[in-house]
């Protein structure tokens, strides 16, 4: 009997099934009956939306699936793309169930990078399992369970008596199972693993570490596991499926891509309170925002309200209480909340009995929201995919319309949010970029391999370069790796640094170390020391532990109050930031105390600088595009022209307004050449005699890794040209340099005399004696074991890691080629300052492609205020430096006149 057989023989379902059209009743018909029967039951309902029974994506998965091809799928949440899955592998584990039973042993892992994503996911399995066990004809039991850091000693030990056949856990707890000497028994009969959000780890070292788990996995189980990867917005598709499958023989295994992201009806629109951002008061802005934010909540069910920080998400809750929302029907949820308070959050979401709830980024992963019917984005999200990811939350259901409103607050977000939204119309998504060579956790997992051997070394070295990240790892790579495991540097044991690994060739058989089991003279690689094992298993990961820092006035040593390092990471010797109402200049750092001088100079490196994301790379150049379009426009058709082509963006009126206003002005005043466009680079000095400083203001909207590794580069050399200390301030849309006014360079000079060859040695060298050295080299210390956070009973913090680590750099900075300092340049390089973009616009620039155009002007132009003012943070979370704008803006306008009347003249 095949699927529309079934749907014949029954009278329960709300059409015809011999009149009405299903193109999926191949798919039905692959399903044990009690697992169909499940489906229709469930499902039934959304026959006339879908043209059948499953979604696109599950049409298209649950067949590639079930025929064990491994499987990358795309689709928008709430589109079934999880539950295809796992549709296909209940299907496949029942019938074996109902013939011969299972083996005490695991069948599908399901691997995410949240805890409480797993137990959703384990919460959400119970239903299918239990639906089809009350529809089968005999007992069929097919076990699940979750394991990851908070399960109890007595948890782990019952899953070794009665092993769930389907496991659900994380990529630190696989790994930790793939050492356990009883469990990776129980992973042998691995079949199928599931990795869910696999965009949010294949950017990041977790996803790194993922891979080479998933390639020891592969070689620990007796066939060849179905690898299922799902993502909501992802690109390149192709990257992301071989991150997935890895690598055999120096080519991806083959996978299919299940392509199914724009399967659902967006309602988007950008707003703006008013269309005058400078002289509107902010005030007025503010009350108009809450205003309408609170219409929204009222007018829907379930509104979830994201904002790019965590104060952010606070603020905009007590704002909402203020207009007549209690605990009663109002939250908030981010990660400095307790887990009791993030939990019943949560529970009331999936309930649906609370109206609104605020959020940072915690709520963009993972738990089912089947209420939420709008999602208001407060700011730029930063790029495309973390703006359709959270977007996505609301109507959580095929068919439903996604309902997103995106509030911009200032002009800077103004421009990036129409950018995004008119992409994202468009089907244009971020790339993901992933990390490649890591040899911090390549130490962590040749060491955890070693612990399971001995191994021969060509098994450990083929099991690396099968992980995507690790691809191009080369003989160069493996020797400084091996040397640092075998801690083959004279001195480094006097650090306290020992070997893990031993590395020689197998012994004759009366050798005294002969392993019977391998080729005599075989090279091999095993653990060293009898606490390895102890010391892998409670200092594996990759999520650095980090600290706030303490700062101290340097007379009188007075304690101001705290930072936390990720924030000391952007201050530079001579920046100034506030703290408890005051204005300090950083000078330096030793260990876990920061020294400041008190001063009245104004700050330059705003508060909440670390905390929010930065704009993706991708979404810049589009801005760059943007720009071009809409300064064609203007010069073809004037303000009218450009009105009417920004009415086609998903954006309100007063959007359109702002926006035109704001590139008329710019052009009247600076010229459409102070613009950047994709082969255009604009840079304009202004004259700071307040503060004795000459500005150097550059509108490179590549985002703000790229910003910060273009600004060092460049800083470095103003430096070295000037020999003046060198003022950086950093946003996403460009960044400032500053010098004393008794000082110039020749912008233009310094362009064209970098070297594209010549960038990393250059920004290698402008790291050296940086905070930002010192802490990454602490955090990749850490992860390669060179530093143990857990050791005999005992656990070193964060900042005492910070200690030791920056006892241990100047040493390890005189060692050739050791892996460690390697990686902490590889990662803040490539990883944090996007040098091979950088690499790309400086060659650009030196072939013609990219032109740099330098203007001085009396006052930053229009498009430098946000620079200008880089302190003014936007209006949700501080008060806006309202009156630096309007005076920036009067200048501005005041030239304009001056202008219009001479030419009239």
């Amino acid at each position: 009997m095949d699927g529309r057989d079934l749907l014949a023989t029954r009278d329960d379902l709300p059409f015809d099934p011999e009149t009405v059209s299903i193109d999926d009743a191949d798919v039905l018909a692959r399903l044990e009956p009690e697992v169909r029967e499940w489906w229709v039951d469930k499902f039934g309902e959304f026959v006339p939306g879908n043209g059948g029974f499953f979604t696109p994506p599950q049409k298209e998965a649950v067949p590639l699936i079930d025929e064990g091809t491994n499987s990358l799928v795309c689709a928008p949440t709430g589109s079934g793309k999880t539950l295809a899955s796992f549709t296909a592998i209940i299907n496949d584990l029942v019938g074996r169930a109902r013939v011969g039973g299972l083996d005490n042993s695991v069948y599908c892992l399901y691997v995410s990078p949240l805890k409480s994503l797993a137990n959703d996911i384990h919460r959400n399995l119970a239903e299918p399992l239990d639906g089809v066990a009350e529809r089968a004809d005999e007992p069929i039991e097919v076990r699940h369970a979750i394991r990851h850091g908070d399960t109890d000693k007595a948890d782990r030990q019952a899953m070794l008596d009665e092993t769930p056949h389907i496991l659900n856990t994380t990529p630190e707890t696989l790994a930790i199972l793939l050492n356990s000497p009883k469990f990776k028994q129980k992973l042998e009969s691995v079949e199928y693993v599931v990795v869910d959000e696999i965009h949010s780890l294949a950017e990041n070292k977790r996803g790194t570490h993922l891979a080479v788990s998933l390639e020891r996995l592969e070689r620990l189980c007796e066939g060849s596991p179905t690898r299922i990867g799902c993502s909501a917005t992802v690109e390149p598709l192709e990257t992301v499926a071989e991150f997935l499958v890895g690598y055999e023989d120096n080519s991806p295994r083959e996978y299919e891509i299940v392509d199914a992201r724009f399967v659902r009806e967006f309602d988007m629109e950008l707003a703006c309170p008013t269309d005058d951002l400078i002289d509107t008061p902010p005030g007025v802005v503010r009350e108009r925002f809450y205003d309408e934010l609170a219409r929204l909540v009222r007018d829907h069910e379930n509104t979830l309200v994201f904002t790019n920080t965590r104060s952010g998400a606070e603020r905009v809750l007590a704002n909402l209480r203020e207009r007549g929302f209690d605990e009663s029907d109002s939250g908030c949820h981010h990660g400095s909340l307790s887990k009791d308070r993030r939990q019943h959050i949560e529970e009331r979401l999936k309930a649906g009995t609370i109206d609104v709830v605020t959020t940072s980024t915690s709520l963009e992963l993972g738990i089912d929201m089947p209420y939420i019917d709008l999602v208001v984005q407060v700011g730029s999200p930063k790029s495309v995919a973390a703006l359709l990811q959270r977007v996505g939350r609301a109507g959580h259901q095929l068919g439903e319309t996604v309902k997103g409103r995106v509030f911009a607050l200032d002009r800077d977000e103004l421009v990036e949010c129409a950018t995004m939204l008119q992409k994202a119309e468009e089907g244009f998504v971020d790339r993901v970029f992933v990390p490649e060579n890591a040899h911090d956790v390549a130490a962590q997992q040749v060491y955890g391999m070693a612990i399971n051997g001995p191994l021969p070394e060509t098994r450990v070295r083929e099991t690396l370069t099968s992980a995507y990240p690790y691809r191009d790892y080369g003989e160069a790579e493996f020797e400084s790796l091996f040397a640092y495991l075998t801690a083959d540097y004279d001195g480094l044991e006097e650090k306290n640094v020992y070997p893990k690994v031993w590395r020689d060739t197998n012994d004759p058989p009366d050798g005294e170390h002969h392993y019977e089991a391998f080729d005599v003279g075989e090279p091999l690689v095993g653990k060293r020391g009898r606490m390895a094992r102890v010391i892998y298993m409670t200092n594996l990961g990759t999520i650095p532990d980090s600290f706030d820092v303490d700062v101290f006035t340097r007379t009188g040593d007075e304690w101001v109050g705290q930072l936390d390092e990720e924030y000391l990471d952007t201050l530079e010797k001579g920046d100034v930031f506030v703290l408890g109402g005051s204005n300090y200049e950083y000078k330096y750092r030793r260990g876990t105390k920061a020294y400041v001088d008190p001063t009245s100079r104004a700050a330059t490196v705003p508060s909440w600088f670390s905390e929010r994301l930065p704009l993706s790379y991708d979404l810049g150049r589009e801005i760059l595009s943007f720009q071009r379009t809409l300064l064609d426009r203007l010069q073809t058709g004037g303000p009218p022209a450009v009105r009417e082509w920004l009415r086609d963006f998903p954006i309100d009126e007063n959007t359109v307004r702002a926006l035109t206003r704001m590139y008329d002005e710019q052009v009247r005043y600076a010229g459409a050449q102070s613009v950047s466009t994709p082969d255009r680079l604009s840079v304009e000095t202004t004259l700071d005699y307040d503060e004795y400083r000459r500005h150097y203001h550059v509108h490179s909207s590549y985002g703000r890794r790229f910003n910060d590794g273009f600004s060092r580069l460049l800083a470095y050399h103003f430096a070295e040209q000037t020999n003046a200390n060198v003022q950086v301030a950093v946003a996403d849309n460009g960044f400032t340099l500053s010098l004393p006014l008794n000082r110039k360079v020749d912008v233009e000079s310094v362009f064209t005399n970098l070297d594209s060859d010549a960038v990393r040695a250059d920004l290698r060298a402008s790291l050296e004696g940086t905070d930002l050295l010192k802490r990454y080299f602490r955090i990749n210390a850490t992860r390669s074991l060179m530093i143990l956070k857990r050791y005999k009973g005992t656990e070193k913090t964060a900042a005492q890691q910070q200690v030791s680590s920056e006892m241990l750099l100047s040493f390890a900075e005189e060692l050739e080629d050791f892996a460690v300092i390697e990686e902490t340049y590889r990662e803040i390089l490539q990883d944090k300052l996007n040098v091979e973009a950088i690499e790309a616009a400086v060659a650009a620039v030196d072939d013609g492609d990219l032109t740099v155009s330098v203007r001085s002007l009396d006052s930053p132009s229009p498009r430098a205020f946000g620079l200008a003012t880089l302190m003014a943070s936007d209006v949700v979370l501080a008060e806006d430096e309202s009156a630096v704008l309007q005076e920036f803006h009067a200048r501005v306008l005041a030239q304009i006149d001056d202008d219009a009347r001479a030419e009239t003249d």
